[in-house]
């Protein structure tokens, strides 16, 4: 089962579980999947009946595994807003917690996602590839509600429950950083774009297969990190896009993050590491870069801003 199926995650996630040939699902395998207008999962009955009907209609076929692609990530307007911070609380922090519970009554596993902005920085300033068990220090309504998502979801599945922290997802549906780069490209001579935050940025398509490796693996429980190899800066992430639209990466120039504020603080360094991912015995995701003009080839709409 995936939730958020209508989101960019979630329509990888469909489209991988339903590929032909070895990449998709095997003979016998069943999905179901349920967008937000399909399913309120802050509804906490709603949920429950979702959860045992679709556990119930697929009795015997396997072990069942329910993929929370569901959020609320309009992080500066749940800073600002009180009923977006609201919105975001109900859906990353309270809706994985009865997620989490109806799965636990029907004997599913859960695979939910979660994200850097949880992560605090390193003592003393270090900067190396942060690992789940690193200090939590979240900044902001947002960030605060996704760890409690990942602590409701610990507590009622303790033996049962993958959560996995990705970071900087972008995908061929809605709007993202890439294509706003790629739409910047054709209305500007130059872009300011800020060289202080760095961060591994991740192709939603293999987030997606990541996580349906995860799913299908016999992995203990636990938190995960998944995301792009390597590492970059916002303004090294534009200057790729630039790069692929065949224009100068010089036109996109560097900033520091006070040049400018957003309501949402941002995670000054988001580099995950993969060593949990490897050790769970799952390959990790490609390197960024090549993760990129994997995307654009596959998806040159992404180009058109």
């Amino acid at each position: 089962m995936v939730t958020g199926a209508g989101g960019a995650l979630g329509t990888d996630l469909v489209a991988r579980l339903t590929a032909p040939g070895d990449e998709g699902a095997p003979p016998g395998d069943s999905l179901v999947a349920v967008t937000r207008a399909e399913l309120d999962v802050t509804d906490a009955a709603a949920v429950r009946a979702a959860v045992h009907g679709w556990v119930g209609e697929t009795a015997g076929a396997g072990r069942p595994v329910l993929v929370n692609a569901a959020a609320y990530t309009a992080v500066d307007r749940a800073e600002t807003d009180p009923e977006a911070g609201a919105a975001a609380w109900a859906a990353n922090a309270e809706a994985p917690g009865l997620l989490a519970a109806a799965c636990a009554e029907v004997g599913a596993t859960m695979v939910h996602v979660s994200t850097d902005y949880v992560l605090g920085p390193l003592p003393g300033g270090a900067r190396r590839p942060l690992e789940p068990d690193d200090p939590v220090a979240p900044a902001g309504v947002y960030a605060r509600s996704k760890l409690a998502g990942e602590q409701a979801v610990r507590a009622a599945l303790p033996d049962a429950h993958h959560v996995v922290r990705t970071a900087w997802v972008y995908g061929a549906t809605g709007a993202n950083f890439v294509r706003t780069m790629a739409r910047l490209a054709r209305e500007r001579d130059t872009v300011d774009v800020v060289d202080d935050q760095h961060g591994s940025p991740t192709w939603s398509a293999d987030l997606a297969a990541g996580l349906v490796a995860l799913a299908r693996s016999s992995a203990p429980a636990g938190t995960r990190h998944a995301a792009g190899g390597g590492a970059t800066t916002w303004c090294g992430l534009a200057r790729a896009v630039f790069e692929e639209l065949g224009a100068d990466p010089a036109r996109v120039r560097p900033c520091d993050t006070a040049s400018f504020p957003r309501p949402a603080p941002r995670p000054a360094w988001s580099v995950l590491s993969d060593v949990s991912w490897r050790a769970a015995g799952l390959e990790p995701l490609p390197p960024w870069r090549e993760a990129l003009g994997t995307a654009v080839a596959h998806h040159p709409e992404l180009l058109l801003g």
